[in-house]
């Protein structure tokens, strides 16, 4: 993917783990990759088709200068998440931390961190069948949307559909986002346990009533082996109430597992639910 790199830009700041370093400073040395689509700017000759290196420049600037931390991990940490949440047109952010002047007490040329972010793209069922069904949904979304590290995209319709598995409960208003994180996929899973807590949901009846589920469908294309965080979701396929929501956002999204693209998993499904109604 295209590119914009600065080199070496210099701060003076005050960070360190010892309080000399806090009091007196030192100057730091920031490099960065910043990855995304040049093309059009490059054929139209517009600024605002790219991002400007000086206002990366002064947005790491200003971010180095807001606080004191300890460690270059959390510098480089904290830059890459900046400059990805503030300039939209970024996909990732490779980003270098030096400091030329460590207190390290030996001969050295630099001590530098190096991290590399970029944007991901998750696709989250949602569901709720008690209390406020679609205030509660709502809620959950803009908790997504406001908490610094996932955005959500898209929106599909909401649903009534009726429950799957355990039946003997209220119907439930279904739905599907799409969500671009920085989150790995178990700390995204976290992050979605943590909203379900919010509002009280509770695990007493497999497949049983809740007031509010997240479900993680699909993380990028990635397949997973992992217990806590399986991907793609594992019964999504035979999932009407995610089909349908999915197909609106990402008809042709091809389940990397299946090999059929998500319209067609909906219509296989519709034919052998039509034929054993």
């Amino acid at each position: 993917m295209d590119c914009i790199s600065v080199v070496d830009l210099e701060v003076y700041a005050f960070h360190g783990v010892l309080e000399e370093e806090k009091e007196q400073g030192q100057t730091f040395l920031i490099t960065f990759d910043a990855y995304l689509d040049l093309e059009p700017a490059g054929t139209e000759d517009d600024l605002s088709l790219s991002v400007s290196y000086a206002g990366m420049c002064y947005t790491i600037e200003d971010y180095f200068k807001s606080e004191k931390y300890n460690l270059i991990e959390t510098l480089a940490e904290g830059v890459a998440k900046r400059l990805l949440t503030t300039y939209d047109l970024l996909k990732g952010v490779k980003v270098t931390v030096k400091k030329p002047h460590a207190p390290i007490g030996r001969p050295f040329k630099v001590a530098s961190v190096t991290v590399e972010r970029w944007w991901h793209e998750a696709y989250i069922a949602i569901g709720s069948n008690m209390g406020q069904r679609e205030e509660v949904l709502f809620e959950a979304i803009e908790a997504i949307n406001v908490s610094g590290h996932s955005l959500v995209e898209k929106v599909s319709k909401l649903r009534e559909t009726k429950p799957w598995g355990y039946i003997d409960q209220e119907d439930f208003i279904n739905g599907v986002i799409c969500v671009k994180t920085l989150l790995s996929p178990s700390k995204l899973m976290d992050y979605l346990l943590e909203i379900e807590k919010v509002f009280k949901r509770e695990r007493e009846i497999h497949w049983g009533p809740r007031t509010l589920d997240l479900d993680l469908i699909f993380y990028d294309d990635l397949v997973t082996e992992d217990e806590k965080v399986v991907l793609p979701h594992p019964r999504m396929a035979q999932r009407q109430f995610v089909l349908k929501p999915l197909s609106e956002l990402a008809p042709f999204k091809v389940h990397p597992l299946l090999k059929k693209r998500v319209i067609d998993l909906l219509a296989e499904l519709e034919i052998d639910e039509a034929s054993h109604s």
